[in-house]
């Protein structure tokens, strides 16, 4: 059996094979280690900065009948306005 693949090029050497088909090769992998891209340290996940007042979030939470996270989702998109979070909730 020839170790060519579908379009005549000889397939890389591999690493795993997964059962969904995808599969390393040793080159790439080699390329991306010496690129120095595992020697920075890894980016902090982004907080949100807003924090939902109690009384909107009971509004949203009652006049939609959501969930609390839902609203208090829906405020921090929209910097603490209600308006413009109710407004997001019911806009498909």
């Amino acid at each position: 059996m020839s170790a060519r693949g579908t379009n005549g090029r000889p397939e890389p050497e591999v690493i795993v094979n997964f059962s969904d088909g995808y599969s390393y090769s040793k080159g790439k992998m080699e390329e991306v280690f010496r690129s120095g891209i595992f020697d920075k340290p890894p980016a902090k996940p982004h907080k949100e900065t807003y924090a939902a007042k109690k009384e909107d979030v009971e509004v949203i939470v009652s006049e939609l009948d959501i969930t609390r996270l839902e609203a208090e989702r829906a405020l921090a998109k929209n910097n603490g306005d209600v308006q413009k979070a109710l407004l997001a909730l019911i806009t498909p």
